[in-house]
């Protein structure tokens, strides 16, 4: 039985951009997920340019999307909607993002979540003071606390910050986009994601000197914002940005896809990219740096590589071990990790949730399967 029909607040970074950023595909698979389960949504984005400049989605049929200039518009426009909401969710890297989780706890009165789609980094912020979008001071008053990493992460939000109820909330892939096509061969090894000076490191160790040791094979890297100077070999393909209607024919095009994870993810462990997810439902086999909860995630479904040997090990070996962990990463994200898994999860946690206004007090109750 689905639950009772709620009305559910965003404010997130971006709905309408995947440009430069993986917040929006997370979001469209989440959305997606609980507009099939009868929820009414609202999607509210700071409207800037670089994202104006780039939307590959101005108009979601699944929920409403609302773009506003500033605070003072948000309060103004979108006051009501967030004041009564069954449930208001605020994404990290939201601009201005604590004055705006300010006013959302100063002003929702039912549930108030945060959705840490960056936790590690975010608590590598709040250390050094560095976070400009949550306040440790914020975080007990939040009825919920929805991470991207699971692990023992969510002790620590718990005993150093207050959380009242952190959970592992790691994205999702959306399986109607993210599905096996029947592509020919283009590359033997690609990469998708945006630039990121502590995943280059591994982009060089695990992708580019391979790429040099193989020359008779073809790679491919995607993502914005590479800096002029990275030496790419011959046989590497730059594409700079795949919108999300392409991700599955370009996962399909590949051999392998490559798998690499930032410093503060793989310190904290149990912090599954949305792209790995992604790959995953397409049906294409994965190659990973190590990290922490991977194993567990996707058991007996991903190549774990250290260096670029065990890269030129997996490329030149029988595709027959490929094709056997690709159909056993598909099954595994299709069961767990998909945006109408996280529709349920998040009904659970909010259904979990002791109301905190007499307006509220039959939610609990009503939800349910």
């Amino acid at each position: 039985m689905k639950a009772k029909p709620l009305d559910l607040v965003f404010l997130g970074l971006s709905l309408s951009s995947s440009w430069g950023n993986g917040h929006a595909t997370t979001y469209r698979a989440l959305l997606k997920g609980l507009a099939a389960r009868g929820h009414r949504l609202t999607f509210l984005e700071r409207d800037v340019p670089w994202y104006a400049a780039h939307r590959d989605l101005p108009d979601p049929g699944f929920c409403t999307l609302h773009l506003y200039r500033d605070l003072a518009e948000l309060a103004q426009r979108h006051g009501d909607a967030i004041a009564h909401a069954d449930a208001v969710v605020v994404g990290s890297f939201v601009p201005e993002g604590e004055a705006a989780l300010d006013y959302v706890l100063a002003t929702a009165l039912g549930v108030r979540a945060f959705y840490d789609i960056d936790t590690p980094v975010t608590l590598a912020g709040l250390a050094s003071g560095a976070t400009d979008y949550i306040a440790p001071r914020q975080i007990p008053q939040l009825d919920l606390y929805l991470s991207f990493s699971g692990g023992k992460v969510l002790e620590r939000l718990k005993a150093e910050y207050g959380a009242r109820r952190p959970a592992a909330f790691y994205c999702a892939a959306d399986e109607a986009l993210y599905r096996p096509l029947d592509e020919e061969k283009t590359w033997d090894l690609g990469y998708l994601g945006t630039y990121s000076a502590d995943r280059q490191r591994g982009l060089e160790r695990l992708l580019l000197e391979p790429a040099r040791q193989l020359p008779h094979m073809r790679f491919v890297v995607a993502g914005a914002q590479y800096p002029a100077d990275v030496d790419w070999p011959a046989n590497v393909e730059r594409i700079e940005h795949v919108a999300p209607r392409d991700h599955a024919r370009f996962y399909a095009r590949q051999r392998y896809t490559l798998n690499l994870t930032r410093a503060d993810m793989i310190a904290a462990g149990w912090s599954p990219s949305v792209r790995l997810f992604e790959a995953a439902a397409c049906g294409t086999p994965i190659l990973s740096d190590r990290w922490r909860g991977l194993t567990h995630l996707l058991p007996d479904a991903v190549r774990i590589v250290d260096d670029g040997r065990d890269v030129v090990a997996a490329l030149i070996a029988p595709h027959a071990a490929g094709r056997r962990l690709a159909e056993s990463a598909r099954a595994l994200v299709l069961d767990r990790h998909t945006g109408t898994a996280r529709a349920r999860q998040l009904e659970d946690e909010i259904a979990a949730v002791a109301p905190r206004s007499p307006a509220r007090a039959g939610f609990a109750a009503a939800a349910g399967r």
